[in-house]
């Protein structure tokens, strides 16, 4: 078995996770495992998901490996609930009572194995009104008060791509929900369920602004406030090319210094004053105007005025901070986000490509002691080509 000190390969080294195939937050949240160091062990379905894109460039499924199993045959059941107890995390990703009643639901896991951490993943949660009825991540994020909260005043909510619900709200506060409860049962023995909601999640994320909310410090309405655009010196603004900057100058002296490098001293005292600040966002926007994107960001460099360019995904690689970083990486001649974040005695890395469905069956059934589950191969699956990458 993998020890804490291989290298590269993270943390979470020797942990073995099972992960029920699904789409968005849960894969996700395998991905982030495995990226730890966890051995992540992804159980599709024949046919794969309803949604989903090339798995040759899915890196969700990168550091995982995959078998195939149909949990609708009278042998399924029971090959998942033979890597649930040999497993530390399980992770599940379908509306409340269908792992049940597909016979790997939480009891049935713990009758194999008391120590599982038994992860659900749901837009909804495990109770409520809503908990049946389907979703995805903007319906989530709309009940939560978040949505409402970004955009332009006037104008519809903003669609934050799928990264706050789905991912910040979902993902990661499933992967907290799991790791603590691995610490709990590692300590007594006794594993238990981890039901993380996206509405859950989501809206936990937003405490600082219901404390404001509660304080009177924020207005309950999109792009009135500090930190939603209202506010002229943080927000983005149009350049000369028809590209963008963002703006984060809070603090006086970040302020005063943003004022000095735009070009617009006269509004030093403007920066309480919300009187001015139609005022100060008009010759702020105009100075941006002047020059296109890279100029302004040559003017910015190296100071504290905390301005940045606003760059594509496909410009993000080549910034210099996050090339000299390494905070993307090459691996199968795919640009990606290199694991996050860093441990100085546990380093990660990207030691393998996206899981082919299947592919890993054999060496998944040797190594976890699972013989039956070589048995149970699919033909169009033993008819792949093993994955290759670096261990």
């Amino acid at each position: 078995m993998t020890t804490a000190t291989t290298p590269g390969h993270g943390p979470l080294a020797g942990v073995r996770v099972v992960e029920l195939a699904g789409i968005g937050p849960g894969p996700f949240a395998g991905m982030l495992l495995a990226d730890l160091g966890a051995d992540v062990v992804r159980v599709s379905r024949p046919g794969g998901a309803a949604l989903s894109i090339d798995p040759d460039h899915d890196i969700t499924n990168r550091n995982k490996r995959s078998v195939v199993v149909d949990l609708k045959a009278p042998e399924g059941p029971a090959r998942v609930l033979d890597l649930a107890a040999r497993a530390d995390i399980l992770i599940e990703g379908n509306r409340p009572g269908v792992a049940e009643r597909l016979g790997v639901g939480p009891e049935d896991c713990h009758a194999r194995n008391p120590a599982l951490v038994y992860g659900r993943m749901t837009g909804w949660g495990q109770q409520g009104p809503l908990a049946q009825r389907a979703g995805h991540d903007i319906a989530y994020i709309a009940l939560t008060g978040t949505l409402g909260m970004i955009g332009e005043p006037g104008r519809p909510p903003a669609v934050p791509a799928n990264l706050l619900g789905d991912y910040a709200g979902g993902s990661l506060y499933l992967v907290v929900g799991v790791l603590a409860a691995l610490h709990h049962a590692r300590a007594t023995g006794t594993g238990q369920v981890v039901d993380a909601a996206i509405v859950d999640g989501t809206s936990h994320l937003s405490a600082m602004i219901h404390a404001m909310t509660a304080a009177g410090g924020w207005q309950d309405r999109r792009g009135a406030n500090l930190l939603d655009g209202g506010c002229p010196y943080y927000g983005t603004y149009e350049t000369a090319d028809g590209k963008y900057m963002a703006v984060g100058a809070l603090e006086p002296q970040f302020y005063d210094l943003f004022l000095d490098l735009l070009g617009v001293p006269d509004f030093t005292d403007a920066r309480k004053d919300w009187t001015r600040w139609g005022d100060l966002r008009e010759a702020v926007a105009a100075r941006f105007r002047s020059r296109t994107r890279d100029e302004w960001a040559a003017v910015f460099e190296g100071t504290d005025a905390c301005v940045a360019p606003v760059l594509s995904l496909r410009e993000a690689p080549h910034h210099p901070h996050l090339a000299a970083r390494g905070t993307f990486t090459d691996h199968g001649g795919i640009t990606q986000p290199a694991p996050a974040p860093r441990f100085s005695a546990t380093p990660t890395a990207v030691r393998t490509g996206p899981a082919r469905d299947g592919a890993d069956t054999a060496d998944v059934a040797r190594d976890w002691d699972v013989p039956d589950l070589a048995w149970d191969v699919p033909d169009v699956v033993k008819d792949q080509e093993p994955r290759k990458g670096p261990e």
